[in-house]
């Protein structure tokens, strides 16, 4: 551990912390000398960091992102235990496989509840939080974990991507609607493979639909494509990285975490613009008579430099 004196460092609050990149943050934070508040379904898992780190350096708290009362509890918490917040991290979350007709709504709604608008909720409080608690224009940072998922869809993962999808656009929206001064700014993370409970605890499976069970199936295909495949992402390396872009004064809306995501994103962001070009006299045709395309591009142009 770096320091026992933790007063000028910054206080993290990581959801999810129990297991899985949440855990790697963690346990970089608290090893680098910084604070945290660690948060989890079940905060008795955590109990170990209680005799590692002292009272001054971690707060052990419940949280079940879908109870909006502990989520403001939490903060509440943060708040009387630190004095300051500065950097949040929407991690929880969990998987749901299976293809569109074979889960039942239920299950697909308590997914956007737990990987939608429990981010939200949260980023709300931390909006309120480093703006009005803390110190003018000290600011922080949220991160919010998507997945590169929640830039590529992929069959039997429709309301998991979905869920990301929601928390990418509320993302982007939420940091062009902070003040300069404010100092708050928001960053979407897309980790590709990491070696996490994900796929395995974290993951509840539906069995192939019977309509889909065929060789040529694209589910049954990415099943078996997802059953050979091999995370290539390190941990603590995920944690590292995520450390970096928090201290990152001007730092990216979105950002892939390994080289399959990275990959991923590229070859969807070149098919955009590829059909973006092919089909572009169909978007201008749609445009009133009166409408001179070049001006619309250049003011466009001046407005997202």
């Amino acid at each position: 551990m770096a320091s026992n004196s933790f007063e000028n460092a910054r206080v993290w609050f990581i959801t999810g912390s129990s297991q899985g990149l949440g855990k790697a943050l963690l346990e970089e934070v608290l090893e680098r000398g910084e604070r945290a508040v660690a948060t989890a379904r079940k905060p008795e898992v955590l109990a170990p960091l209680a005799e590692k780190y002292p009272t001054s350096q971690r707060l052990l708290q419940p949280l079940d992102v879908t109870n909006e009362a502990q989520i403001i509890e939490a903060f509440e918490a943060t708040e009387k235990h630190f004095g300051r917040l500065d950097v949040v991290v929407n991690n929880a979350g969990y998987g749901l496989k299976g293809e569109i007709e074979a889960i039942p709504e239920d299950q697909a709604r308590k997914q956007i509840e737990v990987l939608f608008w429990g981010p939200v909720h949260i980023t709300k409080e931390a909006i309120k939080f480093m703006r009005d608690i803390n110190p003018p224009g000290l600011g922080g940072r949220v991160l919010n974990i998507s997945s590169i998922g929640g830039y590529i869809a992929n069959t039997t993962l429709a309301y998991y991507s979905a869920g990301k999808f929601a928390l990418e656009g509320f993302t982007e929206a939420f940091t062009k609607e902070m003040l300069p001064s404010w100092n708050i700014k928001g960053v979407i993370i897309e980790p590709g493979g990491f070696p996490t409970e994900w796929a395995r605890s974290s993951m509840v499976q539906y069995p192939v639909h019977p309509k889909y069970d065929s060789p040529d199936s694209p589910s049954v295909l990415f099943r078996k494509m997802g059953e050979n495949s091999t995370a290539i992402g390190n941990n603590r390396k995920a944690a590292q990285a995520m450390m970096h872009i928090a201290s990152m004064p001007d730092p990216p809306l979105r950002i892939q975490l390994g080289t399959e995501a990275w990959m991923l994103a590229k070859f969807k962001a070149s098919k955009t613009i590829e059909d973006l070009e092919k089909h572009a006299d169909i978007s201008h045709s749609t445009n009133g008579d009166a409408v001179d395309v070049d001006e619309v591009k250049k003011t466009l142009a001046q407005a997202f430099k």
